[in-house]
């Protein structure tokens, strides 16, 4: 004699071990939409598996995409014939590169601070961060301080170097 034959003789009569079972399955089904639908929300999930999967097959992460977006934006204030535009991307390019190497755990208060704990084999083109970040406290700390158009562009070209360098941007 089997458990389900011991179940339906003995214990449980067989329409209400019916009816319990479409419960189950009803409750279990339910459960598993749920799991589901929260794995969609969170970001476990992709950080887990789907970054990895398209990184793999070379496409775009959620997160390259969003980098690209906001450099995209700090380009085009370059574009603008505006010195107080120029000045904006710049400070907005070493804010950028201050928050990426946050993210990657160098500790400091800013990002003088962080490129101090850099090297030439973590940052090829760290003599050029330094240069850009120099360029960035004298429009901050200096009001009268003046830019062109071409300081501009080589001062961002640094930052994009050395994000380039951190395999930030594509």
């Amino acid at each position: 004699m089997t458990i389900e034959d011991f179940l339906y003789l003995r214990i449980i009569p067989p329409n209400i071990l019916l009816n319990l079972r479409v419960i189950f399955l009803v409750v279990s089904l339910l459960l598993l939409a749920g799991i589901i639908f929260f794995l969609k929300k969170s970001s476990w999930l992709n950080t887990m598996y789907i970054s990895d999967v398209q990184a793999f097959l070379g496409a775009k992460t959620s997160l390259d995409r969003k980098y690209d977006k906001i450099w995209s934006k700090i380009k085009k204030r370059l574009e603008r014939n505006s010195e107080s535009e120029w000045k904006v991307a710049i400070i907005e390019a070493d804010g950028f590169l201050n928050k990426i190497l946050e993210k990657m755990g160098y500790q400091g208060e800013s990002l003088g601070e962080r490129l101090q704990k850099l090297d030439t084999v973590t940052l090829p083109s760290i003599q050029e961060a330094w240069q850009a970040h120099k360029f960035r406290n004298n429009i901050v700390h200096d009001p009268d301080f003046k830019v062109n158009r071409e300081e501009a562009e080589n001062t961002i070209r640094f930052y994009e170097k050395a994000l380039r360098d951190l395999n930030i941007l594509s």
